[in-house]
């Protein structure tokens, strides 16, 4: 089995068009699934309440935190 992946726009007319390489034969059978994948919500006010949301994220703190540390040294040095 051959697994290939295209990701495609649906255009205005909602007609897709699929491109099969040379190395699948002629009139091989083939399944056609598509997985429509949801649109992000990237409204100013989901964008303004992720950001509060991260001052409580422990992922996004200790990355904070490695960025400081790696920076802590420079930040001591006179320029």
């Amino acid at each position: 089995m051959i697994a290939l992946r295209q990701l495609k726009r649906v255009p205005r007319n909602h007609k897709i068009v699929i491109d099969v390489p040379e190395s699948i034969h002629e009139n091989q059978m083939m399944e056609v699934i598509l997985l429509c994948k949801e649109m992000p919500k990237n409204d100013k006010t989901n964008k303004i309440m992720q950001l509060k949301n991260s001052q409580y994220d422990p992922l996004f703190l200790s990355d904070l935190q490695e960025i400081n540390d790696d920076f802590n040294s420079l930040d001591k040095e006179v320029w």
